[in-house]
């Protein structure tokens, strides 16, 4: 990573673990700024953050289905809460089929917090965690639960009709529930989830498929859909422009 950009993200405790993938942020202490390319995780994230010397912003991704190129401002900084999907429904109480590809800007006192918690991300990390705690609700639909454990647990690569036997839930409903809730269907978010599992393999200069592809010439098309660019200049990540990679790579 350049000398002076700041990358970390943490997992959550297993209080909040079915619902946040990780918490983290960034930060581009530079002069310079930094070109970077966002790419499809199937994650939602909701970013507290300050870009360059704009004013401070609270912004909502929805799911990203396509790489994105973006610039990070020098003095940028932005702490980030990833949530699994389930979160959508149960923690956010809204549906983000709307927001697919894009953002939406929140209230700056969303969730009670303000501009002060970029100070520390530590307390930053504490309060993110009691907030979507206190938020958790004493039921959730086991269904649902069930369905998102074998979709992360196989890292997409369940047929649609395998999942929908396992969770015991027709197909029919599922991709009804991913479209109102996500803006996609099951199987356009499984094949995120099967790219995003790619990365680890291409990080470390694995270019083959690792995982069920049905051949090289797919998995090529595969990651150049989702990422822009061929498996071999991905794993390259000039000027760690892929930052999921890069994150990869650390571990």
């Amino acid at each position: 990573m350049d000398k002076g950009f700041l990358l970390k993200f943490l997992p959550p405790p297993e209080s909040v673990a079915t619902f946040v993938e990780n918490i983290g942020m960034f930060q581009n202490d530079t002069a310079e700024t930094k070109e970077v390319v966002v790419l499809p995780d199937g994650r939602i994230d909701l970013f507290f953050w300050r870009n360059g010397t704009d004013p401070f912003q609270v912004m909502l991704m929805g799911l990203e289905t396509a790489p994105e190129q973006r610039y990070v401002l020098p003095q940028t900084k932005a702490f980030v809460i990833s949530f699994k999907p389930l979160a959508v429904e149960y923690i956010l109480k809204n549906s983000i089929a709307g927001v697919l590809d894009t953002a939406i800007t929140l209230p700056n006192d969303f969730w009670d917090f303000n501009e002060e918690i970029l100070d520390d991300f530590d307390a930053f990390f504490e309060k993110a965690v009691a907030k979507v705690a206190s938020l958790v609700p004493n039921e959730i639909d086991g269904r649902k639960l069930k369905l998102f454990n074998l979709i992360y647990k196989s890292k997409g690569e369940l047929s649609v009709t395998k999942i929908a036997e396992l969770a015991a839930w027709s197909s029919r409903q599922i991709n009804r529930y991913f479209n109102q809730q996500f803006g996609l269907s099951l199987k356009a978010y499984c094949n995120i989830l099967q790219f995003r599992a790619s990365l680890q393999h291409i990080a470390h200069g694995k270019l083959f498929p690792e995982l069920n592809f049905t051949d090289q010439a797919y998995f090529i098309k595969a990651v150049k859909k989702f990422a822009g660019v061929v498996p071999k200049e991905l794993s390259r990540n000039k000027n760690d422009r892929f930052l999921l990679l890069s994150l990869l790579k650390q571990k």
